[in-house]
């Protein structure tokens, strides 16, 4: 009797756990259906092979979603508990408040690019009237409910026939198959850079798709192959937001000096005389930060104009700045001068110029003498206007040319480790180096020339690229801007702040003659006129920060946030200032086509 008992339980434990089964498998499909909602948001894809590794990967991953939801909180409940009116109405719950989480999930994506994270579902709490609108939230999740119920008792009258048909395995098999075959072609995707494939990265929450590119490679599978080989994806960005209207009335030629780690509190008499002078004889910009500390994020915000959080926009690997187009459409030769090893993202950024490298073998400032070369040999056999870009690298690594008579050590305004006196003081040698190579440059100009200097991003004394690539300090982002207009010869000092972002907007207003509004191709105004936003974001989309009048948040791609004081000296207990992040989020968003 007691095993007759004991068998019963058995039988019953195993029709729950089968019928567990199949309620997560159905819930899976019901997913997909949710998760088609991403697709509007990043768009579907064009190609044999996209619309292949997209089913193949949406079918693995909703249903490992749906299978994990139901191993840990349905599964112990069934041995705990194996009565199936508890179970079922309890699974009902479980899979309906999971169902409404994605579908809160995908609201959230599409208005702000990002998955539910703390810190994304603190900046949605805040902005939750105008995410959830109208009566949809009440109404959803009671249909969801009933849709649960009806599938919970409607499995659970079949369950012994669905057995009987022994098509679990089966079933079993194709998802497994989808699941690991989708992990396999990703990881070919990823090595050979197929943007039909990765496109969908960040699609789906909760997704991490494997990726091998070092091991494809050292087996000799192609990889790393230009994005200018492949076929442009369906466009996502519309950038800029509408045709650019330009008509200027003359072409002066512009120079545009960028140097790596160039720091704004540097520019002194002692260090750069040459710099300083100039600054104080023409627009100098005293609050002006880069956009990002890191060579890609800083580029990226001067010649495209845009926040970091666009530099992974799958287009702008096929589409080059709306800047550099411009120029080319008004008849300028556009140069760029720099080293060998100077790999930009995203891949489109130099499209347009003619890039003349120096070779890199040891030394940077080696490099830098031949770029400077470079750029005179060039210049002098020009006959319409021009735009040069010269970047200068020595301040990244300290470095100056063996021989190189620099400046006495001083002693640095702020306290320092004794291996940051080291630095701080190479690091000015480096600098009184670079001073030389642009005087040498902006003496010889012809008149008729706008010149631009600036850092691409500023620095921060350590030995530690890891330390220095996540540091988002001032010291980091804060770099000089000086510009001198042809014909104008009054000094001015703007002590506004202003970013990299409103570079683009001065030349193609001031030099190009465009009359579009600088939303329609830029995150900011112009240099030339104060910004009424009260935030800057600094860096990329896998770590960034937002300046913010008293305080910066720093954010990383896990949702994980700190806020400093304005010097970033001291870590503050508070919470997020909601509404200017979420501008933050709609300004990432607001150039992409839905």
């Amino acid at each position: 009797m007691v095993e007759r008992q004991k068998q019963i339980g058995r039988d019953r434990v195993s029709r729950l756990v089968s019928w567990g089964h199949w309620f997560a498998f159905i819930n899976g499909l019901l997913a997909i259906i949710v998760g088609y909602r991403y697709l509007d948001t990043i768009g579907l894809p064009e190609s044999f092979i996209g619309w292949g590794y997209l089913v193949i990967s949406t079918i693995g991953h909703f249903s490992f979603l749906a299978f994990m939801v139901y191993l840990v909180l349905i599964f112990p409940v069934t041995l705990l508990l194996p009565y199936s009116r508890i179970l079922r109405g309890y699974a009902a719950v479980v899979a309906t408040l999971s169902l409404c989480l994605l579908l809160y999930d995908t609201v959230i994506y599409d208005d702000y690019g990002l998955h539910l994270s703390p810190f994304v579902f603190d900046l949605a709490w805040a902005d939750l009237n105008a995410l959830l609108r109208g009566t949809s939230y009440i109404i959803t999740p009671m249909a969801i409910l009933a849709i649960e119920l009806t599938l919970a008792n409607f499995l659970w009258k079949r369950v012994e026939k669905i057995r009987k048909r022994n098509i679990g395995n089966k079933v079993v098999a194709i998802v497994g198959i989808c699941f690991v075959a989708s992990h396999l072609i990703h990881i070919w995707g990823d090595a050979a850079e197929v943007t039909e494939i990765t496109h969908f990265d960040d699609a789906y929450p909760l997704s991490y798709p494997a990726t091998a590119k070092s091991l494809m490679e050292s087996y000799g599978i192609e990889g790393a192959q230009s994005h200018k080989d492949q076929t442009p994806p369906k466009a996502s960005l519309k950038y800029p937001l509408t045709p650019m209207q330009c008509m200027a009335d003359s072409n002066p030629n512009i120079l545009v000096i960028a140097v790596d780690s160039l720091r704004a509190d540097l520019i002194d008499p002692s260090t750069m005389p040459f710099l300083a002078s100039y600054a104080k004889s023409n627009m100098n910009f005293t609050q002006h930060l880069s956009g990002g500390n890191q060579f890609n994020s800083g580029m990226f915000s001067l010649l495209y104009g845009l926040q970091g959080s666009y530099s992974d926009a799958v287009d702008l690997h096929f589409q080059s700045p709306v800047l550099t187009q411009e120029l080319a459409n008004q008849g300028y030769q556009l140069g760029l001068f720099s080293t060998q090893d100077t790999l930009a993202v995203p891949q489109a950024i130099f499209n347009d110029f003619e890039r003349i490298d120096a070779q890199h073998t040891d030394s940077f400032a080696n490099s830098d003498l031949q770029t400077i070369k470079n750029w005179k040999q060039w210049q002098q056999t020009l006959t319409k206007p021009w735009f040069s870009l010269i970047n200068l690298k020595s301040p990244e690594s300290y470095d100056t040319p063996i021989g190189f008579l620099g400046i006495k050590t001083v002693k640095a305004a702020t306290q320092l480790k004794p291996a940051q006196k080291v630095l701080f003081n190479q690091y000015r040698q480096s600098l009184n180096f670079i001073d030389k190579q642009i005087e040498q440059v902006v003496s010889d100009l012809p008149t008729e020339t706008l010149v631009i200097i600036t850092g691409i991003n500023g620095k921060v004394f350590t030995s530690n690229s890891n330390e220095a690539s996540v540091n988002l300090s001032p010291d980091s982002i804060h770099v000089p801007m000086i510009i001198h207009w042809p014909n104008e010869t009054s000094a001015k000092q703007i002590n506004y702040r202003t970013t990299h972002n409103g570079l683009v907007p001065a030349i193609l207003t001031q030099a190009l003659g465009c009359s579009n509004p600088a939303s329609d191709y830029s995150s900011d105004e112009s240099l030339m006129q104060p910004d009424d936003k009260s935030w800057v974001y600094v860096g990329d989309h896998r770590i960034f920060a937002i300046y913010q009048e008293s305080e910066i948040t720093v954010i990383d791609r896990h949702g994980k946030y700190r806020i400093y004081d304005i010097d970033y000296r001291k870590r503050l207990k508070k919470k997020l200032s909601a509404p200017e992040l979420i501008e933050v989020m709609r300004e990432g968003r607001r150039l992409y086509v839905h």
